[in-house]
Formats: structure tokens, C-alpha cells, sequence
């Protein structure tokens, strides 16, 4: 029997709730907090015009659990002779359990809300500091038809001064079958690089300038060279990272 995707975010986190277990309870004699992280909001020149991406998280808990809702995406502005339209959309909702010192386990719900049709699964992951001080974020995701991705971001903050930071990044997407409706092929799909140099006005408040660079590979470059789109390229960007 296939499993039905429109009811993974309801059904996953009430699955969490009951593996939260005692840790639930401890919740109660905490104080919940909250928070917010616009880790990325920027303006990227493409070839195709003026590009806003974002990459946002919203959470609530403590130490030990949290409910969080990720959000990024990618706008583009009607320039270029190219209309104005959301191209990428993706929203998550987790619940995250520290399992060992600077690790959580996440699970939930992504939703690829464009572009169209819209994708949903099921989320599997781990968050946080490998040695050397790496952000890492590892997750598996269960989609219905039989589909299955897998996602690793890596990304470190490099200090040159209390304010000055360079920040550079990268992100992997590989798929388990071709979805040629959406244009995602099987193995490595995609990569997405980023260096970024980033000044602190507050620790809560810095702008920052870089470079993105992505491409695709395999069966997804396949499909967008088909619809005559380009495969890789290099922006600038001129972006905030905030928190609070």
C-alpha cells in the first residue's frame, strides 16, 4: 500500500510527540523559548535577471526538543524579458531531539511547493557540529511512488576578526529515480557552493557580500538542457543574516 503524503506533517509529529516521551514532561518544568534565523535573505545577479533567495528558520523549545519550520526559496524579478515568478519554494516542519552532544535527530515534513506539480515526504536527519567545527546537516527524505532524496549541507564560519567572518558553504542533492515533471534526475542531482563575507554590526545583525555557485549533473542536466536552460553558473550576491 502506498502511504498517502498529504498527511506526513500530522502523522510525523505526532509520532514525535510519542517519541519525545519523558523528555515531553521535562519540557513542562522548563521555560519554552523561541527563535528566529533569516540565515540568508539576498539579491543574486543571474543571467536571467534579478534573483531574491531566501533561506529562513522559525523554532520553539529547548535544549533537548524543538519544533521548527524551515523555509527558502528563490524568487525571480520580471527583467531580463523573463516574467516575475517564484521558482523554487520549500518549506519544512520538524521535530528535533538532542541525541548527543552538539547532534540532534530531526524528523517531519518537506514540502517542494514549487515548481509544479508538488512533491511532499517524509524527513529523516541529523543536525549539527562535526569536528573542526563544521555545521553539518544530513537528511533523508521518503516521498510517495517510491520516491527517495538524500541532502547534505555543510557549511563553516571562519572568524578574521570579532565582526569580520567569511563564510563558505555547500549543498548536495541526489535522488533515487528520474521525476522528469519537476526535472530532478536519478544520483547526483544538483550542488550548490557559496562564499560569503560577512560583517557583524551586531552579533544579531550583519550584511554580507559573495559568490553562489551551482550546478547540475546526470539525468537533471539532461532534462534542462532539453528545455534549452542553463546547467551551472556563478552569481554575485549582496544579502542579511539576522537572528533573534
Amino acid at each position: 500500500m502506498k502511504a498517502n503524503m498529504k498527511f506526513l506533517p500530522a502523522t510525523a509529529l505526532m509520532t514525535a510527540a510519542l517519541l519525545a516521551g519523558n523528555g515531553a514532561s521535562a519540557m513542562d518544568e522548563h521555560r519554552w523559548l523561541t527563535g528566529i534565523n533569516l540565515d540568508q535573505l539576498e539579491l543574486r545577479d543571474t543571467d536571467d535577471g534579478n534573483v531574491t533567495a531566501w533561506d529562513a528558520q522559525v523554532w520553539l523549545g529547548d535544549d533537548l526538543n524543538k519544533f521548527i519550520l524551515n523555509g527558502e526559496g528563490e524568487y525571480l524579478h520580471g527583467d531580463k524579458g523573463h516574467d516575475s515568478e517564484t521558482e523554487e519554494a520549500e518549506l519544512q516542519l520538524l521535530y528535533s531531539r538532542a541525541v548527543a552532544a552538539y547532534w540532534d535527530f530531526q524528523m517531519g515534513w518537506r514540502g517542494d511547493l514549487q515548481p509544479e506539480p508538488e512533491r511532499h515526504w517524509l524527513a529523516l536527519g541529523l543536525q549539527g557540529l562535526a569536528p573542526w567545527f563544521i555545521d553539518v546537516n544530513a537528511t533523508f527524505f521518503v516521498g510517495n511512488e517510491e520516491r527517495t532524496a538524500l541532502r547534505l549541507g555543510l557549511e563553516y564560519e571562519l572568524m578574521f576578526t570579532q565582526k569580520l567572518a567569511l563564510v563558505p558553504e555547500i549543498e548536495l542533492n541526489a535522488y533515487g529515480r528520474n521525476d522528469p515533471e519537476i526535472g530532478t534526475g536519478a544520483g547526483l542531482s544538483d550542488l550548490g557552493a557559496g562564499l560569503r563575507l560577512r560583517y557583524e554590526i551586531t552579533r544579531e545583525f550583519a550584511p554580507y557580500i559573495g559568490i553562489h555557485y551551482w550546478k547540475q549533473y546526470g539525468n537533471t542536466a539532461e532534462f534542462s538542457r532539453t528545455d534549452e536552460e542553463e546547467t551551472d553558473g556563478a552569481e554575485a550576491v549582496a544579502g542579511l543574516h539576522f537572528w533573534f
